[in-house]
């Protein structure tokens, strides 16, 4: 399987402070990699040097074959999907608007195709066409979070960056997106990183799972994987086991 992002050899320093020590990380096209760990271990930073809003103090990240510090990382925004906790709706654009953002930053759009495009994006997230015309403040936070996903997703991305997406939201919101998200990443294909504090819903989503601790990697694997072969004390007592 072919990589679609590559992590080679990164730090990266917040003034004094070293968030990432030398990491490598190969991300595989289609699959969906779960990052967990606790606050502070370097998680957001690795998810955002994955789209260059985070440049590393050294080494070279690479997305789709090409390195981040020599292309233009407007260009490379716009081909992925970027979905945070709380979705972070721009609150003076209507859903339809929010949806249509980033297609629209590609090519001008006519209303009929913004507003096909909104449907068709609410439809994937299984939300009524009628949200379209409404704004944030008039969501639940369930339909906000669905609403960030179908903004993410609407440029048709080849890789979505997920960073506690459904951390918002209450339990039984949370296992109905966590379904939508499985079902989208089965049909689609696209190739998911997401970060999440709950191993249980790495487990329920990770095709491969990633256990940060202290700026590096400490582990690696499929579910059974590290079930079978937790490490040390620290993986043991995250995975219950």
């Amino acid at each position: 399987m072919d990589n679609i992002i590559e992590i080679r050899n990164c730090s990266a320093c917040y003034g004094e402070n070293k968030v990432l020590e030398d990491v490598s990380l190969n991300v595989r096209k289609g699959e969906f990699l779960v990052i967990i760990g606790p606050s502070g271990c370097g998680k957001t930073t690795l998810l955002k040097m994955m789209n260059g809003l985070v440049p590393p103090s050294q080494g070279e990240v690479r997305v789709k074959g090409e390195c981040l510090s020599e292309c233009s990382l407007a260009g490379m925004r716009r081909k992925i999907g970027y979905a945070v906790q709380g979705a972070r709706l721009f609150p003076h654009m209507t859903v339809e608007e929010n949806i249509c953002y980033v297609p629209g930053l590609e090519r001008k759009m006519a209303k009929e195709e913004k507003r096909a495009l909104a449907c068709k994006m609410l439809d994937t997230v299984q939300l009524p066409p009628e949200l379209a015309g409404r704004f944030p403040r008039q969501l639940s936070g369930g339909q906000k979070q669905r609403v960030g996903i179908a903004r993410a997703m609407a440029a048709e991305p080849d890789i979505l960056l997920m960073d506690e997406p459904f951390g918002a939201v209450d339990e039984i919101t949370r296992k109905g997106l966590q379904e939508e998200l499985l079902a989208l990443q089965k049909k689609t294909g696209i190739t998911v990183v997401f970060i999440t504090h709950d191993i249980g819903e790495a487990f329920l989503l990770g095709s491969r799972i990633l256990i940060m601790k202290d700026g590096g990697i400490l582990q690696e694997g499929t579910k059974e994987e590290l079930m079978a072969n937790p490490k040390d004390r620290f993986v043991k007592k995250l995975l219950c086991v």
